[in-house]
């Protein structure tokens, strides 16, 4: 390095790739709570973050382990329990009385009808007002998981050994995948009496 140019080290965030600072920027500009999803492969987490100078305070929080205490026997990283999530967290911002937000994703990639907009339509589908486009969110059969549902009686019909293999942590629990439909609405009915 030469002595006449100037180095400057970025943000350590930026440096590892979990804060685009750009979007944060523009999502801060709407001055609105942030509705923040993040994933995992087995857990949802949801927060509706306002900033503030000293620091971002979390107003609300929801994760798919309450899902799981509400009854939910089925894995928590699917998209019948991210929606399940998403319509939780709005139940306890309209508690707060908090209605508008702005979408944040972080640095998932938005992909359509995926994990993260099944959570921002069941937000929705509880009464937060986020602005978003309808062509992203996934088709409410899939919402309620009959797309697990049919694979689950399709492979128990025609390869049983696959069927045990593929669904053996439903089945430990001793639940059947192919209640989840049934399932996925009581646990809805419950979020609603909340």
């Amino acid at each position: 390095m030469t002595s006449n140019k100037r180095f400057s080290v970025g943000f350590r965030r930026k440096r590892e790739g979990k804060t685009d600072y750009r979007k944060r920027l523009k999502i801060l500009l709407a001055n609105k709570p942030r509705l923040v999803v993040r994933l995992s492969s087995k857990n949802i987490l949801g927060q509706i973050i306002e900033y503030g100078q000293d620091g971002d305070k979390v107003l609300v929080s929801a994760s798919s382990k309450e899902i799981e205490k509400l009854g939910w026997m089925f894995g928590r990283g699917n998209l019948p329990c991210a929606y399940l999530t998403g319509f939780l967290i709005a139940k306890k911002a309209k508690q707060k009385k908090i209605r508008d937000v702005i979408l944040d994703i972080g640095m998932c990639p938005p992909i359509k009808a995926s994990r993260v907009f099944c959570f921002l339509n069941g937000a929705v589908d509880a009464g937060l007002d986020v602005p978003y486009s309808k062509d992203i969110l996934p088709a409410k059969e899939r919402i309620r998981g009959k797309h697990i549902e049919d694979y689950a009686k399709k492979l128990k019909k025609d390869d049983k050994v696959t069927y045990e293999k593929q669904f053996s942590a439903y089945l430990k629990k001793m639940v059947e995948p192919e209640n989840i439909e049934n399932e996925f609405d009581a646990i809805k009915k419950k979020i609603e009496a909340i």
